[in-house]
């Protein structure tokens, strides 16, 4: 695909719903896609500000490959601006580092070579380095390697549907059910996240979904029980629900950590909209997969290890449900 459209003087970057138009040397909200001779530059392209092997577990990918690790890759900035990142010091960052170069095959062979089973674009939202992450991508398909997204789902609706020919699974943020917290403070919007999330489970992507609960700002009854009725009926009652909760980060050092409780009351929640799957995450609570079916302990993860697994190619040993997952 092309990754920009020209508009009169100027050029149109289409990688994501914010649809910046660039004049010439112009860099758009993200930081990193630049207008340069009439094109659309990657900055980033080559220069990754994050590598690492994860378990899969750490996405979080709950139904994706267990027991498997992700040769993992960001680089600086986004497209959001939500001031509860974590990774606030490479997603709110322009300073490239051109010194570091990492080139899509050798990525992709490097991953081989650790036998990782999957490479994740992660860190960072990897919509705004999209050329580079496509590259990678590829080459990984070459070498058998799956492809995985971590984002917040603003993805251009352009970008979603050439996704859909090298991606394998994503874990799409949905970080709150109030559009105007999400235009205001998050610089994005409900709707184009929710567009984002049906067209991945159209397209045949393996989708789950995070949501990390911050105390005052998307934790009442209402807003919770609206995102799992949301993912429930809109995306399926299949697909993984993570909430997670908030630890004080980045420009929210004030805001209490989310109470336990408050996650148990969204599991509680996601039960009742006939979500099969939920898990809570950033707490020292084990994440159970139980067999919609007969109930069965199926998987029981305590952080990033799992400890049970009771699986028999992607069914229950039990009653032989088809347990919904990637797993082979």
């Amino acid at each position: 695909m092309e990754y920009y459209r020209a508009k009169e003087e100027r050029i149109v970057c289409i990688l994501c719903q914010h649809y910046c138009t660039l004049s010439e040397g112009q860099i758009g909200m993200c930081h990193v896609e630049q207008n340069e001779g009439g094109k659309l530059k990657c900055l980033v392209y080559a220069h990754p500000s994050a590598v690492n092997i994860d378990p899969i577990e750490k996405k979080p990918l709950f139904h994706f490959l267990p027991h498997t690790t992700s040769f993992s890759i960001g680089t600086v900035g986004c497209n959001l601006r939500c001031p509860f990142c974590q990774n606030y010091q490479i997603s709110q960052n322009s300073d490239i580092d051109t010194s570091v170069t990492l080139l899509p095959q050798d990525a992709a062979q490097i991953a081989k070579d650790r036998e990782c089973a999957s490479i994740s674009y992660t860190y960072n939202e990897p919509t705004v380095w999209y050329p580079y992450a496509k590259d990678i991508g590829l080459e990984a398909k070459k070498r058998g390697l799956r492809n995985v997204f971590v984002s917040s789902g603003f993805e251009s609706p352009e970008v979603s549907e050439d996704l859909a020919a090298w991606l394998d699974a994503t874990n799409i943020d949905l970080k709150s059910f109030n559009d105007e917290y999400y235009k205001k403070i998050l610089k994005a919007s409900l709707e184009g996240v929710q567009q984002t999330l049906k067209a991945m489970v159209r397209l045949g992507i393996w989708v789950e979904v995070t949501t990390l609960i911050v105390p005052g700002h998307n934790d009442s009854d209402a807003e919770l029980r609206s995102m799992a009725e949301f993912i429930a009926n809109e995306l399926g009652k299949y697909v993984p629900w993570h909430i997670s909760a908030f630890h004080p980060d980045y420009k929210m050092l004030d805001t209490p950590p989310t109470p336990i409780k408050t996650l148990q009351k969204a599991y509680q929640f996601g039960k009742e909209a006939g979500l099969y799957y939920v898990y809570m995450g950033n707490v020292p609570l084990a994440a159970q997969t139980r067999c919609p079916e007969c109930d069965t302990l199926l998987i029981e993860r305590h952080g990033y290890q799992i400890t049970h697994f009771y699986l028999n190619d992607g069914r229950c040993p039990h009653c032989n449900r088809t347990i919904e997952g990637v797993w082979k």
